[in-house]
C-alpha cells in the first residue's frame, strides 16, 4: 500500500507520486486509516466512488462509508464538478462536499480543511488521478491515496487522455505496491 520511489522520480515527478495506492476504496478500512493516521478524507467521486456515467453509489461503496462514519473517520467529498451534479449525490447520501475544487490547484483541500478545521497531518486525499487528485493533495501538503480508477471506459475524453501519461509515470516511477501486512512480516523479519 504505501509506495516507494526511486531518488530521480521523486525529484522529477514529485507532484504526480501518491503515498499509497489502493485498488478499490473499501481497502482503506478504520484499520488501515488508522495505521496511516489518517482521521479525515477528501474523497473524490467519478471514478473513485462510482462510474462517471451514473449518479448512484453501489453497495459496497455505501457500506464502505458506513464503516468509516462508525469508526469516527471524517467524509467531504471533493470534486471539481459543479455543484449541481455533485451536491445532488452528496444530498442524497447525506454527505458533505466540496464542488467546483480546481484540482490540481490545493485551494478545495484547504477550503475543506478551514471550514471543517481538520489538520493536514490527520488528512487525506483519495482519488483515481495522479493529475488532479494527487497533485492537489500534495500541493495542500495532505496524505495522497491513489485509487484504480472504476470503469475508466465511462470517462469523458479529457479524462482518458489523462490515462496513458498515469500509466507512463507509474512504470517510470517504479511504484513498489505491497499491504500493511507485508510490510509487517518484512519489518518483523
Amino acid at each position: 500500500m504505501k509506495n516507494q520511489y526511486s531518488l530521480l522520480a521523486q525529484i522529477f515527478l514529485w507532484p504526480f507520486l501518491p503515498q499509497y495506492k489502493v485498488n478499490v476504496v473499501n481497502e482503506l478500512t478504520p484499520a488501515v486509516l488508522r495505521e496511516m493516521e489518517v482521521q479525515h478524507i477528501l474523497l473524490d467521486v467519478d471514478c473513485t466512488l462510482k462510474r462517471y456515467d451514473t449518479d448512484l453509489l453501489e453497495d459496497w461503496v455505501l457500506e464502505w462509508l458506513e464503516t468509516l462514519e462508525v469508526a469516527g473517520v471524517d467524509v467531504c467529498l471533493l470534486s471539481n464538478g459543479k455543484k449541481s451534479r455533485i451536491g445532488k449525490i452528496a444530498d442524497h447520501y447525506d454527505l458533505e462536499y466540496e464542488a467546483m475544487a480546481m484540482k490540481p490547484f490545493p485551494c478545495g483541500c484547504w477550503r475543506v480543511m478551514k471550514r471543517k478545521d481538520w489538520d493536514r497531518k490527520s488528512t487525506a486525499i483519495v482519488g483515481d488521478q495522479l493529475m488532479a487528485d494527487v497533485a492537489a493533495g500534495k500541493f495542500a501538503g495532505i496524505k495522497t491515496v491513489h485509487v484504480t480508477p472504476i470503469h475508466p471506459e465511462t470517462e469523458p475524453i479529457f479524462t482518458r487522455i489523462k490515462r496513458p501519461l498515469e500509466r507512463l509515470v507509474f512504470r517510470f516511477a517504479m511504484v513498489h505496491r505491497g499491504t500493511f501486512e507485508a510490510q509487517k512480516k518484512e519489518t518483523a523479519e
